[in-house]
């Protein structure tokens, strides 16, 4: 089940978000996965987002204040 569901251009997008610890690092990253629902040629991809905690938790409960406006304008200019 998706985090949140954005709509941009016609195109809907499953956005989910992540937890990475990258090694020797001792802060965690915020990743967020989008993935396409329509078409033929579904598309995904991965990005990191500047967040970064030394609480996985914190990485989750900061996330939440992100705005679907902010999820629209990062998948725009991945696009692009």
């Amino acid at each position: 089940m998706a985090w949140r569901e954005i709509d941009v251009d016609d195109e809907t997008w499953y956005v989910q978000p992540a937890a990475e610890l990258r090694a020797n690092q001792s802060l965690w990253q915020l990743m967020l996965s989008f993935r396409s629902t329509e078409g033929e040629n579904r598309k995904s991809f991965w990005t990191t987002y500047p967040i970064e905690s030394t609480s996985k938790s914190s990485i989750f409960t900061q996330a939440e204040n992100i705005t679907d406006e902010v999820l629209k304008q990062v998948l725009t200019e991945h696009e692009n």
